[in-house]
């Protein structure tokens, strides 16, 4: 069996589907299934069992099922929420205890950590061993995902296999829930939809012009395929960048979504949010020579390969993975 957490969200159900299209069914899906606006994501899938996330560890003492691999994507995920006592809870103790299953259960385990432990950037993005003791993240989320990430590099006991991958922006299908948290194609995809054009941050940094913000966006297919390769090849145990390896620009984005649905791109910027202004990154571009090493050779989606895929065949559909 295969244990999936987060598998009502956005990269966890991309996954449950992309398992299912490689033939398990066998899987234990692992979530807050309460809202009614996740289910889409799960229609169709096929798994054995669904269990609420704070019911887990209990139904896993009841049931001693034999778990063969462990997919830990489940998260609070909301960069906006300033209660570090949340996240703290959901990303720290609540993957503690994961790892304690599967170090105990002998479980190999990929989680999800995240670009935003890198903070501004100021140290670089590489996802060696050390680094995690000297960030410094700009917000609750970010700290919480890097306080895990330097318990495990402490720990002396772990799993067979385990991988902690630190996501940078992930887009694609199985998002429509998010809100506000969506990514930026989803967000443009609806202005052009209501209003025929897009509203970016201004840049409020001299060194950036505006809508020329850089990010290391990722489609989730290929986030997707990466965590199924880890899991069929377990090469080296340890952090790993999950990106493209490509900065690009915000405006570069917002075109390619424009082209998705052939229309002229029209941008208007806006002041940025007062409350993300200080922790916002202005750049990210993971270093991805680790993953390659470990002989993951598959090509990434371009940014507008990426979006074109997920503007035509999902999101003017409103469909799903």
């Amino acid at each position: 069996m295969i244990v999936v957490t987060g598998a009502a969200g956005f990269i966890g159900s991309c996954l449950v589907g992309y398992l299912n299209l490689k033939g398990y069914t066998n899987l234990i899906l692992v979530d807050d299934f309460s809202r009614q606006d996740k289910e889409p994501n799960l229609e169709g899938k096929l798994f054995i069992e669904k269990i609420d996330r704070g019911l887990f560890f209990e139904w896993l003492n009841d049931h001693q099922p034999q778990v063969s691999f462990f997919f830990h994507i489940g998260a609070r995920t909301d960069t906006t929420e300033f209660n570090y006592a949340i996240h703290q809870e959901l990303n720290v103790e609540y993957s503690q205890k994961v790892w304690n299953y599967c170090t105990i259960h002998n479980v190999p385990l990929v989680y999800a950590s995240s670009a935003a432990t890198y903070g501004d950037g100021e140290l670089g993005y590489d996802d060696n061993h050390e680094l995690p003791f000297s960030l410094q993240p700009l917000n609750a989320y970010g700290i919480s995902k890097n306080e895990f990430d330097k318990w495990v590099l402490h720990e002396e006991c772990h799993p067979p296999f385990w991988a902690g991958l630190k996501f940078f922006n992930v887009y694609g299908p199985n998002e429509y829930h998010k809100g506000r948290m969506a990514s930026v194609i989803w967000h443009s995809f609806n202005q052009i939809r209501e209003q025929g054009l897009v509203k970016l941050f201004r840049s409020h940094r001299p060194d950036y012009q505006d809508g020329r913000q850089l990010r290391d966006f990722i489609y989730v297919k290929d986030v997707i395929r990466v965590c199924f390769w880890l899991m069929e090849n377990k090469p080296e145990s340890g952090l790993y960048n999950l990106g493209t390896g490509t900065a690009r620009t915000f405006e570069d984005l917002v075109k390619a979504t424009f082209a998705g649905i052939n229309k002229a791109a029209v941008i208007e910027f806006i002041d940025m949010p007062l409350d993300i202004r200080d922790k916002y990154q202005y750049f990210t571009e993971a270093n991805m020579d680790k993953l390659r090493k470990a002989g993951y050779n598959e090509p990434f989606y371009s940014l507008e390969e990426g979006v074109d895929d997920y503007v035509r065949n999902y999101l003017v559909e409103n469909k799903y993975f």
